[in-house]
């Protein structure tokens, strides 16, 4: 059995690449000791589950499978949806690479799975070793928390660690103001030729670049001209190109936020700091973004490799995608707010949603990736009814689900719920959908309109 190697190319970040060295040494290093006389083809296997809710968690279980299978690992890679209890407490040696969704709570396809762990209190998991890698969004309070429960509880039901979890932040969300104007968009994004293709209520993961007037802006806070070379990922780029492609230069990082304290000295920032207490830093954080503390706190200086290192990567925005994939293979559909809103005596701007509305025009080549959700498809069976609950924007994904029903001549009834501020501005698709209701494939559709009434409100 080879000894496990991540080699320098390999598409991960520094965490995970060390998260995954650690994981697969001590993983290796049990299997010699419990396995050094079966044969390899009667080598146990390496069960690796994925809880998602837009597939990285489940890409990132793949990657894995494939790095261990490169240096004699078994693997064997299964959503927590298809896992029983009686199939889990068979599983010697576990990978659980999960998301976050939402405010702590367990992705949509490990709902099942994780319920039955929990409540099954007089469960043996003594045979097991196992480690945890969680995914999340720093931007809530309970970041990483269904990775967090999910080593919590293993520990609990005697399962043995065999590497310390490790919480890794892939995402990233753009924050809005109650003043936000309402502005939606349309898209249709070719791939035609690409190769590419996709399904019915997956998601199209779009690579934004920052808009130039923040870019300058922050340059010129930072009292330096954007020509300055730094080092970034191996090579040196100008300070201009690196804020502009390589960073997240509106959300400010908890490292920032730091040492913005510690520099300022700022009694009300740094008491809050200290505190912990979450809430009342996000009160403080509501609209602001870097720009607004660098502002705020004229008197703190970076340098530009300073301020860099206090940065996180550019992260691509998932979008639910407004298109079927068998109706529309040449293209893809997006159905996108644009986040604008005034605060702190600025203007602000949603990156990619402003990206897409006013830096991409018809020449653009716009860097996007697919991002599948087996959890969320139409159903198989065409003579199977759908309820359909899509309020504002969330009417995405419904468009290609019915545009799916339309395309497969399905029998089934479709009902869908849709609401927004104002009949008149905000019925978006208002023509496709009462032309689907015409023709009999939109059974039923109830509508909620008012800033007060909504869409669970209509029943």
């Amino acid at each position: 059995m080879k000894l496990p190697f991540i080699p320098g190319n390999a598409p991960y970040s520094d965490t995970q690449r060390a998260w995954l060295s650690g994981f697969f040494a001590g993983m290796h290093s049990h299997m010699l000791q419990s396995a050094s006389s079966i044969e390899p083809a009667n080598a146990r296997p390496l069960f690796i589950l994925y809880g998602t809710q837009t597939g990285n968690s489940e890409s990132l279980a793949h990657d894995a499978a494939n790095r261990a299978k490169a240096h004699g690992l078994v693997p064997v890679v299964k959503s927590m949806d298809e896992v029983e209890v009686d199939q889990l407490v068979k599983m010697d040696h576990l990978l659980i690479i999960t998301s976050t969704y939402g405010e702590g709570a367990m992705p949509d396809n490990a709902e099942m799975l994780w319920d039955a762990v929990k409540s099954a209190s007089d469960l043996q998991l003594g045979n097991i070793k196992y480690s945890v890698l969680a995914l999340g969004d720093t931007s809530y309070d309970l970041f990483c928390q269904a990775g967090i429960d999910w080593d919590n509880q293993l520990a609990a039901l005697g399962a043995q660690r065999i590497f310390d979890r490790v919480d890794c932040d892939v995402d990233f969300e753009e924050p809005t103001a109650e003043k936000s104007s309402k502005e939606t968009r349309h898209y249709e994004i070719s791939i035609a030729g690409s190769g590419l293709n996709y399904e019915a209520g997956d998601a199209l993961c779009v690579v934004p670049s920052n808009g130039a007037e923040l870019v300058a802006a922050i340059i010129k806070a930072l009292a330096c001209n954007g020509d300055e070379m730094e080092p970034v990922n191996g090579e040196s780029l100008s300070l201009k190109t690196a804020l502009t492609d390589y960073f997240e230069i509106k959300l400010p990082s908890k490292e920032f936020i730091e040492e913005i304290a510690k520099r300022s000295g700022d009694q009300e920032l740094n008491a809050i700091l200290a505190s912990g207490d979450k809430e009342q830093l996000s009160n403080y954080l509501w609209g602001r973004d870097i720009l607004d503390l660098l502002l705020q706190f004229p008197q703190v200086e970076f340098s530009g490799a300073e301020f860099i290192a206090l940065l996180k990567p550019l992260q691509h925005r998932a979008y639910s995608i407004s298109s079927s994939g068998k109706a529309h293979p040449d293209t893809v559909h997006l159905t996108v707010a644009s986040v604008r809103y005034d605060a702190h005596g600025r203007h602000h701007k949603g990156v990619c949603s402003t990206y897409l509305a006013d830096m991409v025009d018809e020449s653009t080549d716009v860097r996007v990736f697919f991002t599948p959700n087996n959890s969320f498809r139409v159903p198989q069976d065409d003579s199977l009814p759908m309820i359909m609950v899509g309020p504002g924007t969330g009417i995405a994904p419904f468009r290609a689900f019915l545009q799916e029903r339309e395309f497969r001549q399905a029998q089934g009834k479709n009902w869908l719920f849709f609401g927004d501020r104002n009949a008149s501005t905000d019925f978006i698709y208002r023509d496709e959908i009462e032309a689907l209701q015409a023709s009999g494939l939109l059974t039923r559709l109830d509508l909620a309109f008012s800033d007060k009434r909504y869409v669970r409100d209509v029943y």
